[in-house]
């Protein structure tokens, strides 16, 4: 067999273990219970838990947290480096947020806390619009919704080239505001196993707003994805280079010129 023949093989086998066989009346329910519902007690139970965890053992610390909205339709756009980045990127705000997550982790025992939760499943591997409806709900609410950038995982650390346009298209159809968010060092946290317990930092940026558009073309979807992504990895290269220390002494400084600035403009 060639070369190409098996990359062919690959690419089919790969494609097939992503796609959820199962249909979509399978995922009704949890959609109708989000777009109805709040999360309730069980998410405050997991957040405290979860956080706990973090905070033990992966020393995770949040940065400009206080950049998230308190109120009005919000998404939170972060990159996607491991399964814990749904509790990390809510352990430092105070929202409850709803996730948009694959369908592959709605399974029993586990879906009956991500639907209580505030999870709601996007069917992999085919085109689910019943996620985005459940979304534009949500934020048509006023409530917060998280949408990873990527997709799926990065799972060397690394940024992915390329967002999905899905979520410029979230933010056209709904023109609530836009979170970039950066979760760095979230990819270890499974080297916890080899005795590796990796320091995480989220950093939440400016928010940023785009005009509602009501049939955004794939073009305006992908230049506003590559626009938040664009932020994402300035925020990321940041803790890359600089590290937690470099980048809140870099903020702490920005907000002391802010300070002066207000300052000076007021007396002038």
């Amino acid at each position: 067999m060639s070369r190409l023949r098996r990359s062919e093989q690959f690419v089919g086998v790969t494609a097939a273990s992503h796609r959820d066989p199962r249909p979509a009346e399978h995922f009704e329910a949890f959609h109708r219970r989000t777009r109805e519902r709040e999360p309730d007690a069980v998410y405050e139970v997991v957040r405290v838990l979860t956080t706990m965890w973090a905070f033990s053992f992966f020393r995770a610390r949040s940065i400009s947290s206080e950049k998230v909205p308190q109120s009005g339709p919000v998404i939170l756009a972060p990159n996607h480096g491991s399964f814990m980045d749904h509790f990390l990127l809510a352990a430092f705000i105070r929202r409850k947020v709803c996730f948009m997550a694959k369908s592959q982790l709605f399974q029993p025992p586990a879906q009956w806390i991500y639907t209580h939760g505030g999870v709601f499943p996007l069917r992999r591997g085919h085109r689910d619009e019943e996620a985005f409806v459940t979304a534009r709900e949500v934020l048509g609410r006023g409530g917060t919704v998280a949408m990873y950038c990527e997709g799926s995982r990065s799972r060397d650390g690394k940024l992915n080239e390329r967002p999905k346009p899905g979520i410029g298209r979230l933010a056209l159809e709904t023109g609530a505001a836009v979170v970039p968010v950066a979760i760095y060092g979230s990819s270890k946290v499974r080297n916890w196993r080899k005795g590796e317990f990796p320091k995480v930092t989220v950093q939440y940026g400016d928010p940023i707003r785009f005009e509602a558009v009501e049939n955004p073309s794939r073009d305006q979807q992908v230049a506003v994805a590559e626009a938040i992504f664009d932020e994402i990895r300035v925020l990321y290269s940041g803790l890359e280079t600089l590290g937690r220390k470099g980048v809140l002494q870099r903020v702490r400084e920005q907000r002391r010129l802010e300070r002066r600035g207000k300052k000076h403009t007021a007396t002038a």
